[in-house]
Parts: C-alpha cells; sequence; structure tokens
C-alpha cells in the first residue's frame, strides 16, 4: 500500500508520526525499512520516527529470528497506540446498551441490534444495486465500510474467492459489550452479497486479533 492510499480509509495523515500510526495499523508489525518503503521515506527516517513514537508509549519493538543473523526489529502499535484511532463515543454507547439491557431486558437490546441491522442493509442494498459480480460486490462494501470508519480493504485469495479486510472497529466497545452486533454483521455481509456465497470470519478483532477477515467465496 502506498502513501497515497492512506486517505481512502477514512482518516488522512499528514504528519510523518501520524503516517506511521496509520500504516503500523493498516499493515501490522514492520521493520523500519519496511515502514519508510511504505511511506516512501528512508528507513532510518521512518526508524527515528518509531523511536520517538516509542517513547511517547505508542508503539513498541518486538525482536523476530529469521534464521542466520541478527533477529530483526519489528515494531507495532501498543494499546496506547491503537486508542489514537476512534471507537465512536465508546463509553456512552456501553452505558447506553447497558441500559438498555437492564431496563428493558435482553429482548430489546436484541431488537435494538436487528433495526440497526435492517438499516444497515438497506442502505447497502441500493449502494450496491449496480454490483454484478463477487468481486465487484465485495469491493463495493469495502468501499462502504471504510467511510463508516472500518478501514476496510478488499482482496483476490489464492482459491479464486475475496478476502474483505476491516483494519479497525469504530464500534469495538459496543461490540466486545454485546456481541450481537458482530454476529449482525456477519448476517449483512451474507444478506447483500447473495444467494449461494458463503462468508467465514477469519480474524476478529474482539477475540484478539489484529482485525476482522472474511473470506467470502461462492458455492454454486
Amino acid at each position: 500500500m502506498s502513501s497515497d492510499n492512506l486517505e481512502i480509509y477514512g482518516w488522512s495523515p499528514r504528519a510523518p508520526a501520524d503516517r506511521i500510526l496509520m500504516t503500523l495499523k493498516m499493515q501490522g508489525a514492520l521493520t523500519s525499512a519496511q515502514t519508510g518503503q511504505k511511506l516512501g521515506i528512508t528507513g532510518e527516517a521512518a526508524r527515528q520516527q518509531l523511536v520517538k513514537l516509542s517513547e511517547d508509549g505508542l508503539v513498541d519493538e518486538e525482536r523476530r529470528s529469521a534464521g542466520r543473523g541478527r533477529p530483526a526489529t519489528y515494531w507495532h502499535l501498543t494499546e496506547k497506540g491503537q486508542a489514537r484511532f476512534p471507537d465512536s463515543h465508546a463509553a456512552l454507547t456501553v452505558d447506553l446498551l447497558r441500559s438498555v439491557r437492564d431496563v428493558l431486558g435482553q429482548e430489546a437490546l436484541d431488537t435494538v441490534i436487528g433495526a440497526r441491522e435492517a438499516s444497515t442493509q438497506a442502505q447497502y442494498e441500493v449502494a450496491m444495486a449496480g454490483c454484478r459480480s463477487l468481486r465487484e460486490r465485495v469491493i463495493k462494501l469495502a468501499e462502504l465500510r471504510s467511510a463508516e470508519g472500518y478501514m476496510a480493504a478488499a482482496e483476490e485469495d489464492q482459491e479464486g474467492g475475496m478476502l474483505l479486510i476491516e483494519n479497525h472497529c469504530p464500534i469495538c466497545a459496543a461490540a466486545t459489550f454485546c456481541q450481537g452486533f458482530c454476529r449482525a454483521e456477519k448476517a449483512i455481509f451474507e444478506n447483500i452479497l447473495g444467494a449461494g456465497t458463503r462468508v467465514e470470519r477469519m480474524e476478529h478483532i474482539v477475540k484478539g486479533g489484529r482485525r476482522c477477515t472474511y473470506r467470502i467465496r461462492e458455492t454454486g
């Protein structure tokens, strides 16, 4: 991913430090040389920025052995670094969800999630009306999800299917409190991508993954 492509994910970082944070968010752990290559700067310039970010507690380093020679130093976001990416009104959202459940019951909370699912699916169906192939639908879905803050991308996998990759979850606190949101979103994907399409979640942020990844393929 080139530095120009950072802007398609709903956040357009300009400061060098923010661009590095975005790159690590999107790509996972990288060496300083790899980080510099992604951003079009030297590895030393990237290393200097990474050291500053480490001093601020936003990134940390780990050593990885690659056989012979000295272990390589990889940099990754810390929990504090992850928190730089917005979780939409996290505390307020969780408080409201807890109040709905405690006052009105789990069934009422399920109704709220179902209403959100129906509304989101209707919006996606309108936006994807002109998409014909599975590839077109998944690419459009990634665009829609990115516009909502999920930093999503669509890729072809090695088995002829597609991958939907979401590098951020803007409702992570809500989804952690109630995983009905995650189940509902997967159901939306299955419905809008059409009959005969299988959606399998391979990675899950709520369960400790760096990102959410869905493998999508046609079954018939």
